[in-house]
């Protein structure tokens, strides 16, 4: 697709377009999307009338949906670069994005069609917030910062839907998965409901749940323009800014601020927790036939502050701070960079076999069972392979950094467990990837959330009458319980390892057993949880 597509102007009537739309089908992802960029830029200098385009537009939302969906798959499973071959993509999503809601505005502006065609306000109040929202979610999709003024155009099509007095009239939508309609300020409120999720820190299967979720649940959700009392708790808006809610003990209270009010929601998300319990499927709550367990319900717990209750408060207030960071993505890197020596299983007599008898022989035994330090650990790292980037800091806290890299390196992930070294310190820490975004520069924006205490290396496996002594072990790491955090102790494991109750053998000089309790945290490459130990 060129960026100046010719745009269809010999189009005569509904049918012809409903013909074009039914003939996409033999094209691929990237054609029909150009088809579908020249037919909306073309459709409105038409000789059509404005039920005619209207007619029009409602019969291709379905289509555009789709083609849209199969092109932004291009790019949603990983963070975004400016300078990636799919920036294209994501140009050309947005622009249909834009071109549909244009569309839509364009028929509404100076009541077009007289005042028959004025009982249709409603509806096209409603395509043109959700199709502007649509821009914004594209790139939360791609994990790229909104472009100046986008969240300024919602806010103002919005606003446009009150003036007319229409913001609060429901239109039918068949898109809408559970509710089969929506009004102006409930595809508003799913915009700022998405906003409100962390969603550069969600991954491409949590994103889709997310908006699909936001449009179920923003009938139970209200934006107050009057409150009895201030509750900095509470999340406001400005609608002149260029961003979606806030706290309003963050940006105080102005004239004309509007607050959230999702109290109501708690309720229907609280409900459905319980129902899960008594073992209710998802998909019979109206949350999708692909939201699946347990992963379906941890994410909804995770949307129960944010959506229901208020804004929850900094516990820890951030910092501006100058400073690099190191930071490795690698296991076996962290685990050198943390313990300062390679990972040694103690059981690797049997593992090693022949070539420990042959070691005893050439060596001595003593050679092979000791394990010295490393004098410079982080050059040893790079030696082996295991890549350490230089990252800046932008502000940080006690419980995390908000960092950038400005070149390239590494490839990191949501929810992956990272070593972090700060400028400041000289031991390694374990810190969970919490969000990515780019900005337009290429610069890589990340939220580090530190894992409480500091970490040291154990070797474990599991145990069972099917374990003997070759097992292998593996590396894993243990944080102790800091009080003044209320963290109690945990152990990081491998992903997966998790289960409660599973007991494991831990060798830290000597073997001891631990009882898996409750699973703390889980990312990509690993699980977090509480032990207790057995006693012997």
């Amino acid at each position: 697709m060129t960026d100046s597509p010719q745009i269809y102007t010999d189009l005569r009537s509904v049918e012809q377009y409903r013909k074009l739309l039914r003939n996409l089908h033999t094209l691929n992802a990237a054609e029909s999307h150009a088809t579908l960029v020249r037919m909306l830029e073309g459709l409105l200098a038409s000789p059509l009338g404005p039920e005619e385009q209207l007619e029009v537009l409602e019969s291709a939302r379905q289509t555009i949906t789709f083609v849209q969906h199969e092109m932004s798959s291009r790019y949603a499973a990983h963070p975004l670069p400016p300078d990636s071959s799919e920036d294209a993509t994501l140009r050309q999503v947005v622009r249909l994005w834009t071109a549909l809601s244009t569309a839509y505005a364009r028929l509404a502006e100076g009541g077009s069609g007289g005042d028959e065609f004025r009982a249709q306000w409603p509806l096209l109040a409603q395509r043109r917030i959700q199709y502007l929202g649509q821009v914004i979610i594209e790139y939360f999709r791609a994990h790229r910062a909104e472009p100046p003024g986008a969240w300024k155009s919602v806010h103002g099509a919005f606003l446009e839907a009150e003036r007319a007095g229409v913001a609060h009239s429901r239109v039918i939508d068949p898109l809408n998965n559970t509710w089969k309609a929506q009004s102006p300020d409930e595809a508003y409120i799913a915009l700022l409901l998405v906003d409100l999720t962390n969603p550069y820190g969600r991954n491409q299967r949590e994103l889709n749940w997310i908006c699909r979720w936001a449009q179920r649940f923003a009938p139970y959700c209200i934006m107050q323009s009057s409150w009895e009392k201030d509750d900095a708790r509470a999340y406001g808006l400005d609608l002149s800014e260029d961003h979606g809610l806030r706290p309003i003990a963050l940006i105080g209270s102005r004239p004309g601020m509007r607050r959230f009010d999702g109290h109501r929601l708690a309720a229907q998300i609280k409900a459905m927790l319980a129902e899960f319990k008594q073992g209710t499927t998802p998909a019979s709550l109206g949350l999708g036939d692909d939201c699946s367990q347990p992963a379906c319900a941890r994410l909804l717990v995770s949307l129960y502050r944010p959506w229901g209750m208020s804004a929850a408060g900094r516990r820890f207030p951030r910092r501006s701070k100058k400073g690099g960071n190191m930071i490795c993505t690698d296991w076996d890197g962290i685990g050198l960079l943390v313990s300062g020596q390679e990972f040694t299983p103690p059981n690797r007599r049997q593992t090693m076999g022949s070539r420990y008898d042959m070691n005893v022989i050439t060596f001595g035994a003593r050679v092979d069972d000791e394990v010295l330090p490393i004098m410079d650990p982080e050059a040893e790292a790079i030696r082996r392979g295991y890549n350490i980037d230089e990252w800046a800091t932008v502000d940080h806290s006690v419980s995390g950094f908000r960092l950038q890299r400005k070149h390239p390196g590494q490839r990191i992930e949501h929810h992956q467990l990272v070593g972090i070294k700060p400028s400041d310190g000289n031991q390694y820490l374990l810190g969970q990837v919490s969000w990515l975004m780019y900005e337009p520069d290429g610069t890589l924006m990340a939220g580090i959330h530190l894992l409480a205490g500091l970490p040291s290396t154990v070797a474990m496996r599991g145990t069972g009458v099917n374990v003997g002594n070759h097992e292998p072990y593996a590396q894993g790491f243990l944080l102790p319980e800091i009080a003044a955090m209320r963290a109690p102790a945990t152990i990081v494991l491998p992903g997966g390892w998790f289960h409660a109750d599973r007991v494991l053998e831990l060798h830290t000089g000597e073997s001891r057993q631990i009882r898996l309790t409750t699973l703390v945290a889980r990312g990509t490459n690993f699980d977090q949880a509480t032990y207790e130990n057995i006693v012997s």
